[in-house]
């Protein structure tokens, strides 16, 4: 309390390249703020460590996030885990594979409790197969196979409803070095009833369902027309998606070129193929045909991704759809040799889309100035392990969220001076330019951002800025990686001066875009706040936190 009373009333700045109280180096040579190890599981768990960042090498990432996970698991096991739950079946996170990893930490590095909390925490964390064979690679590095490990692997399969459990056999064969053979060797569950049984029979050693049962269980007849497809010809293929909605996993790859196959898979079921699925194969399908311009199936699925109420029930990511939006426009594959060229109505129903997956965000009539950071260190690694999806991108994003919600906003870029590189590299000092993003797609404010000149890191330019143009500002709101180096005063320092000298009570909330263990928000101030970039729920929380 007394350090924060003599900060606010202090008139002496600090630059970036010395410590305030409590800060500690970054990865930029300057200083910032530590997360504490709560705020770093929040971003690993939404964020993860693929590809680094431009200061610290994937493995680097990855290791300091793993003793953030740990130290919680060991700090309070069930907060640990309750986080980790909540994350991951909200659908916080744009993939599930953090959650997967902590949940392996607390099942094999948790006391007692933890342990069986988190055992019993398998089915709702590891909703698929895939899921459940990335658990079985984290806890086999982990510890292995303990007693509680395999009764918790073999409850995954056995209080699965018939059904399901047949969806998840042939759906989600193998992952991650993992089959359902060898987990199910490994767990020895006991069937609930007969299907169960003859299930597991299937799964362990390829025998086909057969007499009476096979003939009205549901779960067994889908099993047999996944086995009809191996070697149906086309025509008997398609019956068999129609009649069965059989997912495109199960489709012999002798038939993945054909656009009536696509088309069959496109439509079938009540509610035609999941949506995510459908992100993730739109550029085999645009590649195939069946989505050229003027047919049938492209008007189905800009309806699909239109209606924004689908959109939100299916509970796809944000992320997954900025995802394909980057990689559809782009017309060619990360991997790979695919080309498509994108289908224009395509690329606009997803830009809506992306919007549409946020949870709904109300305005809050507050005056805003969102700031992104748009250097070179946003530039590298990516975004929740989607090629091609950079800090720089997220973070535009991100900030189109909020200008398209808040009425009285200005967008900013952190640049160059104006005849320089800018900060200690001889540029001058750098600077900030505006970003016109008012009925923009995002492609084209990503396009107007690439060719801004880019120059060091200056966080605390909006503060001041709008101070010294005298702009009533109530929300600063910088998307960062909090690797800011180059200014003559500290970001927090310059939201006190503003404050001050304007007479508003303005708050600043830092979207952290990277993984890392850094921020430029005091944690003694309550009117920062420190904001995992792509948490589902973080535009939401922002528009809370600046009505409070």
């Amino acid at each position: 309390m007394i350090q924060s009373i003599v900060q606010w009333l202090s008139t002496a700045v600090t630059p970036q390249s010395s410590p305030l109280p409590g800060q500690v180096p970054n990865s930029a040579g300057a200083f910032a703020w530590q997360v504490d190890d709560w705020t770093r599981l929040d971003r690993f768990l939404v964020l993860g460590a693929e590809g680094g960042s431009y200061y610290a090498a994937e493995r680097t990432l990855t290791l300091e996030n793993a003793q953030a996970v740990l130290a919680c698991v060991i700090a309070d096991g069930a907060r640990a885990l309750a986080r980790i739950v909540l994350i991951s079946t909200e659908a916080r996170a744009p993939k599930n594979d953090a959650a997967i990893f902590a949940l392996a930490v607390a099942m094999k590095r948790g006391d007692e409790a933890t342990r069986r909390a988190a055992a019993a925490a398998v089915p709702a964390v590891c909703r698929t197969g895939t899921h459940l064979f990335q658990l079985a690679t984290a806890v086999q590095a982990l510890g292995g196979w303990g007693r509680g490990t395999k009764r918790a692997f073999a409850r995954w399969y056995t209080e699965r409803a018939p059904r399901d459990l047949a969806w998840q056999l042939v759906k989600y064969q193998s992952r991650a070095g993992f089959s359902h053979r060898d987990v199910l060797r490994l767990a020895k569950p006991k069937g609930a009833d007969a299907t169960h049984d003859v299930l597991f029979r299937y799964a362990t050693r390829g025998v086909r369902p057969e007499g009476g049962l096979a003939s009205v269980d549901p779960a067994l007849i889908l099993v047999d027309a996944v086995e009809a497809a191996k070697t149906a010809d086309r025509v008997t293929l398609i019956r068999l998606i129609v009649d069965h909605a059989l997912p495109w996993e199960c489709v012999p790859t002798v038939h993945l070129g054909s656009t009536e196959v696509w088309d069959a898979l496109l439509h079938a079921g009540a509610h035609g193929m999941p949506f995510g699925a459908m992100l993730r194969n739109l550029a085999r399908m645009t590649s195939n045909g069946l989505l050229k311009a003027g047919a049938p199936a492209i008007d189905t699925v800009v309806a699909r991704l239109a209606d924004g109420e689908s959109v939100r029930r299916a509970r796809v990511h944000p992320l997954s759809v900025l995802a394909a939006l980057v990689t559809y426009q782009s017309g060619k594959g990360a991997r790979g040799s695919l080309t498509w060229a994108p289908a224009p109505r395509l690329v606009k129903a997803l830009d809506r889309a992306f919007y549409d997956a946020f949870a709904n965000v109300a305005p809050t009539g507050k005056r805003w100035m969102l700031a992104v950071d748009v250097s070179g260190s946003m530039d590298a690694g990516v975004l929740g392990g989607f090629p091609g999806l950079t800090p720089r991108i997220g973070a535009a994003a991100m900030a189109m969220v909020t200008a398209r919600t808040e009425r009285s906003h200005e967008v900013v870029a952190f640049t160059a001076a104006p005849n320089g590189y800018g900060g200690q590299w001889g540029g001058g000092t750098p600077g900030l330019t505006g970003l016109d993003v008012a009925g923009r797609r995002l492609d084209d404010v990503v396009g107007a951002m690439r060719a801004l000149p880019m120059g060091g890191t200056d966080c605390a330019l909006p503060m001041v800025h709008a101070l010294r143009r005298r702009i009533p500002v109530d929300v600063f709101v910088v998307y960062t990686d909090s690797e800011t180096w180059a200014g003559s005063v500290h970001p927090a320092e310059a939201l006190r001066a503003y404050r001050q000298a304007m007479g508003i009570p303005a708050k600043l909330v830092v979207v952290g875009m990277v993984s890392n263990q850094f921020t430029i928000a005091d944690p003694d101030d309550a009117g920062m706040l420190d904001v995992v970039g792509f948490d589902a729920g973080a535009p939401a929380a922002i528009g809370i936190f600046a009505g409070a």
